[in-house]
């Protein structure tokens, strides 16, 4: 007979609790002017990435995109694509955390990282995608030209966002668990 796995107390305040960790790292940005709207160097990819590794992809996926889409609600330049960046940001989450539970082998910061660039990957071209097609060619009217041109002109934010999140995710996350450990407080 298969076990049923529920979800514990502990677990929904963990996904709160990083949403909103997600929400205000979101919030911390610098907007830069582009050719066509603008972008912005931010936290909330961390958080994204820390999401997945710390509590596995489905629940880290859900703690991603929802800290990320309640940003987006909170910004009227962004409301309209919140249900976009809760499937995209909670990719984020869901990629680093199933990296994260593949495999055998202990969970370490060699692991952390390459989840973490898994979903830093992952997400960088769901968005380039989102960009271009959506952004670009349907909401904007651009030709193909010109999409290409909005795609590089997000490259540069877009990849310091990522490389931020690879060092920083991976760090944050062996300290977590080390410090919940010693506590008897583990997420596992």
């Amino acid at each position: 007979m298969e076990k049923k796995r529920t979800t514990t107390t502990k677990q929904i305040v963990l996904v709160g609790l990083l949403a909103a960790m997600t929400c205000v790292g979101s919030g911390l940005r610098i907007k830069v002017p582009e050719a066509v709207g603008t972008s912005a160097f931010h936290l909330g990819n961390i958080l994204c990435a820390l999401s997945g590794v710390l509590l596995g992809p489905w629940l880290g996926g859900l703690a991603a995109g929802l800290g990320s889409a309640v940003y987006d609600m909170l910004d009227p330049l962004y409301i309209s694509e919140c249900w976009l960046t809760f499937l995209m940001k909670g990719a984020y989450g869901v990629l680093a955390g199933l990296v994260i539970r593949t495999g055998k082998g202990n969970w370490n910061y060699g692991k952390a990282t390459i989840a973490t660039v898994a979903g830093a990957v992952g997400y960088a071209a769901l968005y380039l995608a989102k960009t271009f097609f959506y952004s670009g060619m349907l909401m904007h009217g651009l030709s193909v030209e010109g999409a290409w041109v909005s795609v590089v002109s997000k490259l540069p934010a877009t990849t310091f966002n990522a490389v931020v999140a690879v060092l920083a995710a991976p760090l944050l996350a062996v300290t977590l668990r080390k410090a919940l450990s010693k506590s008897r407080l583990s997420i596992d």
